[in-house]
C-alpha cells in the first residue's frame, strides 16, 4: 500500500509570519528538532514531523527555520520505512508560531524544553495514539526516546574548545582534588568550553582503593568540582570517582553546568573484568557494581554522551547516544600497558568513525611505580576517524577545538544515518 498523506502549508511564508498547521499529515504524533549551518554558518533549524506508525511507509512535513525562527521552506520529505501497524494514530496538530519561538530561543542559547504535540496543539512533550505503540524512528532522524521524550538532534553552534585534563593521581585524595581544580582553571583561561578529568581522578585505581576512597555523591570531591565549575562558568566532566550509594560501590562519573549544578550522574556499565594470561588479570566486579542507564547532557554547542573505560569496547552504547543526538562522545579512562598500545587509539578512531561523532578519552598520567599503570594518551578524534590531538604518558592538558560544521559535512556526505537498514536490524534501548 503506497500511503500519501495530504501535507498542507503552514500559514507562515518567508515573510516569517506564523499560524498552526490547519491540516496535518496523517500517521504523525511527534516531532524533533535538530540544528543545521547554512552555507553563511548561521545556525538553522529543521523542525521534522514523522510518522509514529504506519501501515507499509513514513513520510514527514520538514519545516525549516531560520536564525530569527522565520520560516524558510516547507516540503516534503521521505524518512525511511517504518513498522507496519494495522491502524492510525490520532493527528497531531503542531503551532508554527510556538516553535518559532523555540528556535529563536535555543539559536540564543537559553535553555528551553522543546515543544511536543498532541491533538489539541503544543504540549510538553510528546504524544503517543493510546493502544498503538511507536514504530522505531527513521535512522535518519533519531528522533525519541522510548517514553516519547523529543531530542535535539544534529549540529549546533559552531565550533567551541575541549580541554582534556591527564591528571598525575597520587594516594593523598585532597592533594588530586586541589591540583585538579588548579588545572580546570588554567584550562578555562585558554578559553575551554567543556572540561574533562580521567577515570578515578581522585583516588588511585585499584579494587583494593575503592572502599577506602569512595564517598557519596554530593561529597567532597564533587563539590569542589561543582564550585569550580561554577567559578570557571564552564561545562566540567568529573571523570570519575569511587561513589558510595546504599551499601554499594560505583564507578561514578559526575557533571556540572556553568552554575554549578549537577547535571548529569553516570555510572559505568560494563565493569573491567578480563584476564590475559601472562599479562593482566583485573576484575572491578570484586569491590563495584555496575550502572543500569544512560546519561546524556546538553550544551550551547550540542548534546554529550557519557561512558567510561571500558564502555568503550561497547559499540552499541555509542550507536545509542548517536540515535539520541550525541555529537560528542566522552569517556573518563585509565586502559593499562597492554590494552592500551593495542587498542586505545583504535576503539577511539571506531566509534567515531561509526557513529560520525567526536569522541574524547581523559587517562590519568602514567606512574611506573603505581599498581595499575594507566596508558596515558589521551586524545581527541573527529568524525572522519583522524586524531586531533593526543598526550604522551606526562601530566598535561590536551585542548582541541571541535568543529561541528565538520561534523555536518561528514553525515551530509556519507549519509549512514539515512541509509541504515532498521528494516532489517537495529539496536535497542531497553531502558532509559
Amino acid at each position: 500500500m503506497n500511503a500519501d498523506p495530504s501535507l498542507l502549508r503552514a500559514g507562515a511564508r518567508r515573510r516569517g509570519g506564523a499560524g498552526p498547521l490547519t491540516r496535518a499529515p496523517p500517521h504523525r504524533s511527534d516531532a524533533a528538532v535538530r540544528r543545521v549551518s547554512s552555507a553563511q554558518s548561521a545556525p538553522q533549524v529543521v523542525l521534522v514531523c514523522r510518522a509514529m506508525t504506519c501501515k507499509w511507509r513514513g513520510r514527514a512535513l520538514q519545516l525549516e527555520f531560520g536564525p530569527r525562527g522565520e520560516a524558510l521552506e516547507r516540503r516534503r520529505r521521505w524518512l525511511g520505512r517504518l513498522s507496519p501497524s494495522a491502524s492510525r494514530p490520532r493527528r497531531a496538530r503542531p503551532s508554527l508560531r510556538r516553535a518559532s519561538a523555540w528556535v529563536r530561543d535555543r539559536v540564543a542559547g537559553r535553555p528551553g524544553a522543546l515543544p511536543g504535540f498532541q491533538a489539541s496543539g503544543v504540549a510538553g512533550e510528546a504524544q503517543k495514539a493510546p493502544g498503538h505503540p511507536a514504530a522505531p524512528a527513521p535512522a535518519a532522524s533519531c528522533l525519541t526516546e522510548a517514553d516519547g521524550r523529543v531530542f535535539l538532534h544534529g549540529v549546533g553552534r559552531g565550533a567551541f574548545r575541549l580541554a582534556l585534563i591527564q591528571l598525575q593521581i597520587s594516594s593523598i585524595k585532597s592533594d588530586n582534588v586541589t591540583r585538579a581544580c588548579s588545572f580546570i582553571r588554567e584550562a578555562a583561561t585558554q578559553g575551554a568550553k567543556i572540561v574533562s578529568l580521567p577515570e578515578c581522578f581522585n583516588s588511585p585505581y585499584g579494587t583494593k582503593y575503592f572502599p577506602e576512597y569512595a564517598e557519596k555523591i554530593p561529597g567532597e570531591s564533587t563539590q569542589k568540582l561543582s564550585e569550580v565549575a561554577k567559578e570557571c562558568s564552564i561545562y566540567l566532566i568529573g571523570g570519575s570517582i569511587p561513589e558510595e550509594d546504599a551499601g554499594k560501590l560505583y564507578n561514578t562519573c559526575a557533571v556540572f553546568g556553568p552554575d554549578g549544578t549537577l547535571l548529569a550522574k553516570y555510572r559505568k556499565i560494563h565493569l573491567f573484568d578480563i584476564d590475559v594470561p601472562g599479562k593482566i588479570t583485573f576484575q572491578e566486579s570484586k569491590t563495584l557494581s555496575p550502572g543500569d542507564s544512560f546519561s546524556t547532557f546538553d550544551t550551547p554547542y550540542c548534546r554529550v554522551g557519557l561512558g567510561i573505560c571500558y564502555d568503550m569496547r561497547f559499540a552499541e552504547l555509542a550507536q545509542i547516544y548517536a540515535q539520541r543526538g550525541c555529537q560528542l562522545l566522552v569517556y573518563p579512562g585509565a586502559f593499562n600497558l597492554t590494552t592500551g598500545p593495542a587498542h586505545w587509539e583504535l576503539l577511539q578512531r571506531s566509534r567515531a568513525v561509526d557513529n560520525q561523532v567526536y569522541v574524547a578519552t581523559a587517562s590519568p598520567a602514567r606512574d611506573d611505580k603505581a599498581s595499575y599503570v594507566a596508558w596515558g594518551h589521551s586524545t581527541v578524534v573527529n568524525p572522519w576517524g583522524e586524531v586531533l590531538a593526543k598526550a604522551g604518558t606526562e601530566e598535561a592538558i590536551v585542548y582541541s577545538d571541535i568543529d561541528l560544521k565538520k561534523l555536518a559535512e561528514i553525515r551530509q556526505q556519507i549519509p549512514v544515518f539515512r541509509q541504515k537498514r532498521s528494516d532489517l536490524y537495529a539496536v535497542e534501548m531497553k531502558k532509559p
